[in-house]
């Protein structure tokens, strides 16, 4: 997993506001959120790891272990459960909201970008980052 320590900054986003309405994010917080480019990194440390996602807007750190269920807050302040998977250069995070909802996060890996997939619903996001 070569992709742990790296820093990748997003470079596209495509249905993200879109995304954004469908989980419930408010329209103050959506127009922040589409405005920045955030970077995207994974660490770890022992048998854990850390998911942190940094921006001018906000910066947010979930530390999980495979397979293990968490308890995390999003961005917008909503507080949630996931479990996070490593399948080769995967990162797969299914995330369940408190109103039931239920969000699967899919991020792929490569040497020069990772691709990070978000469906809710009926509503695909793609956002591509570039590794730095």
């Amino acid at each position: 997993m070569d992709f742990i320590g790296k820093k990748y900054k997003m470079t596209s986003s495509e249905n993200f506001d879109e995304f954004m309405k469908t989980i419930g994010v408010g329209l103050i917080t959506r127009k922040a959120a589409n405005a920045v480019t955030p970077t995207v990194e994974i660490r770890q440390d022992g048998d854990g790891y850390s998911l942190v996602t940094s921006s001018t807007f906000k910066t947010t750190e979930v530390k999980f272990k495979p397979g293990e269920e968490v308890d995390e807050e999003r961005a917008d302040g909503v507080k949630v459960k996931s479990v996070y998977n490593f399948e080769g250069n995967t990162l797969k995070q299914v995330q369940k909201c408190p109103d039931g909802m239920e969000i699967n996060y899919i991020r792929e890996f490569g040497p020069e970008e990772m691709k990070a997939v978000m469906t809710v619903k009926d509503v695909t996001c793609t956002r591509v980052y570039k590794a730095q």
